[in-house]
């Protein structure tokens, strides 16, 4: 019966209006899968360097006459407002308008992972992969550049990778493995390969797959070069056992967005060899602090309902 929970108090939510606009506050976001309400931080505030490189880029967009890409860059900022039903209700205008574009899906997707509606995710996510079938790759712009300035994502892998992640969080580990083989392929560079291998790792170890999960960390190296999944990284040398995870657990505090990446790996790492006591606390601390909209907050959420 404990396993069904997630799974029940998803139901609830996803039977809802699909923007929710009709069930919830206008201030709260979204229900998590502990039955708290998930409310937008209205004293947030977006450096203005964000602001006006997200301006520079709409203005391009139009520019070369790309009015989806524009709008999308409209979506994305109310995502990094914290306003993830609006942008909801923005893309889905424009999906009625382009409905056979995949950037639209793969951007509205994650919405929809925000606010916990894991079935319209999926759904999305699919949609995008069968819309980019047999298409180049193309590169998905940074809303605030990393320090090389160099872009590590594509519109490719981050469909696979978002699907892989949907299905990971709903139970669904043999589809999200296939995904995130799928993303593994498509990735060009060490940093979306990292991101992509700790999620497969994990998969992997849930769907019992032990010896191919060891198959996967055994070529990670301390040296290996990455821009920003620095944390990815020494999560995947933690699973190796080449890394103190204390360490890793301890330097993770001092960010919100770290702090939920890091202590989720840390307690399936806990998880994994059998301190299932250790794990939840862990992932209890995750849930505490509130970054909810982050993927290591979701999946430590789900790991909590589920037990």
């Amino acid at each position: 019966m404990k396993r069904l929970l997630p799974f029940l108090l998803l139901g609830a939510v996803a039977c809802q209006n699909p923007n929710m606009e009709t069930t919830l506050p206008n201030d709260v976001q979204a229900i998590s899968l502990l039955g708290d309400t998930l409310k937008t931080n209205t004293v947030r505030d977006l450096p203005n360097r964000l602001i006006v490189r997200i301006d520079s880029l709409k203005q391009v967009a139009m520019d070369n006459n790309t009015p989806v890409e524009a709008a999308i860059w409209d979506a994305r900022l109310l995502g990094y407002q914290g306003e993830y039903r609006d942008a909801i209700t923005l893309l889905d205008k424009e999906i009625e308008q382009n409905p056979n574009n995949a950037a639209l899906y793969r951007h509205r997707g994650h919405r929809y992972l925000s606010t916990r509606q894991f079935d319209a995710a999926i759904q999305d996510f699919e949609k995008a992969a069968e819309l980019i079938e047999g298409t180049d790759d193309i590169i998905e712009q940074d809303g605030l550049p990393n320090a090389l300035n160099q872009p590590t994502s594509t519109l490719h892998t981050n469909i696979w990778y978002h699907l892989g992640l949907a299905y990971y969080v709903t139970g669904q580990y043999e589809k999200a493995q296939n995904a995130y083989e799928k993303c593994i392929e498509a990735s060009k560079n060490n940093d979306m390969k990292v991101a992509t291998q700790y999620w497969y790792y994990m998969t992997l170890r849930k769907h019992g797959q032990d010896e191919l999960a060891g198959q996967v960390i055994q070529g990670i190296e301390e040296d290996l070069e990455v821009i920003e999944n620095d944390d990815y990284h020494k999560l995947l040398l933690v699973f190796k056992g080449v890394f103190d995870a204390d360490k890793i657990l301890e330097e993770g505090q001092a960010d919100a967005l770290s702090n939920a990446t890091v202590g989720y790996g840390i307690g399936f790492w806990h998880h994994i060899n059998g301190r299932e006591e250790r794990a939840k606390e862990v992932w209890r601390g995750v849930y505490d602090a509130g970054n909810w909209a982050s993927f290591g907050y979701i999946a430590s959420e789900a790991e909590l309902a589920s037990n």
